[in-house]
């Protein structure tokens, strides 16, 4: 069975095989085969991802609410679900369409991190809470250090200008090439007027995030 391994990986036995190749299709093999992707199952994954962290987090970590929301926000961004995703080899089972265009699809983390949680959106419907508890203890707890310690440049930026009880907004000004391959502009400014950075990326996350990086970048020039 092409999934068993990822099953044994997972550490999960489904009832319904067919849920967890639905967490696993992108909208272009859906769209050639006529079939349902996974974005409704990325939808609740994200929610219960959410819940699942929240609830290690306030059993096991003394910290007063506002680190536990950072912490949380960097257990469940789109590079820590790469690192997860990354430890049981879940690119290699997305169903994409035919053609070149689906190919270069294959290695794009916003795509990878949504089929992460789209698995554990199958694993809540297939087998309950307790279960996705249980996956998240053993394929995401070990690595919490690790995706702490990856570099936010947004929250970075955010704690340094708070510190000076100045604001920042992002703005989108400008996304170019075709919908299945666009690539987005981000600026970032401080007090609705200064311009601090640009940036550029496959998604509108990961542009602000260069946007918050270049924004730093110059700063420590300063």
């Amino acid at each position: 069975m092409r999934l068993q391994k990822l099953m044994n990986d997972l550490g999960v036995k489904f009832n319904n095989i067919n849920i967890l190749e639905t967490a696993l299709t992108h909208s272009t093999y859906a769209n050639e085969h006529n079939t349902i992707c996974n974005e409704r199952l990325e939808y609740l994954g994200d929610a219960v991802l959410e819940l699942a962290m929240s609830n290690f987090l306030y059993l096991h970590d003394p910290l007063d609410e506002g680190v536990l929301t950072k912490r949380r926000a960097q257990a469940v961004c789109e590079e820590a679900l790469n690192v997860y995703a990354a430890k049981i080899d879940l690119k290699e089972y997305i169903r994409f369409g035919n053609g070149e265009i689906s190919n270069s699809l294959r290695d794009r983390p916003a795509i990878i991190a949504d089929a992460f949680e789209a698995v554990l959106g199958a694993i809540y419907l297939d087998q309950g809470f307790d279960v996705v508890l249980r996956v998240v203890d053993h394929l995401i707890i070990p690595y919490l250090n690790e995706v702490w310690n990856l570099k936010d440049y947004k929250s970075i930026l955010q704690e340094k200008v708070q510190s000076d009880k100045r604001s920042l907004h992002y703005e989108i000004v400008k996304d170019t090439g075709p919908a299945h391959d666009k690539t987005f502009e981000a600026v970032v400014y401080m007090d609705d007027d200064i311009l601090m950075g640009h940036g550029f990326g496959k998604t509108k996350k990961e542009a602000e995030q260069q946007a918050a990086r270049e924004a730093l970048q110059k700063e420590a020039k300063i």
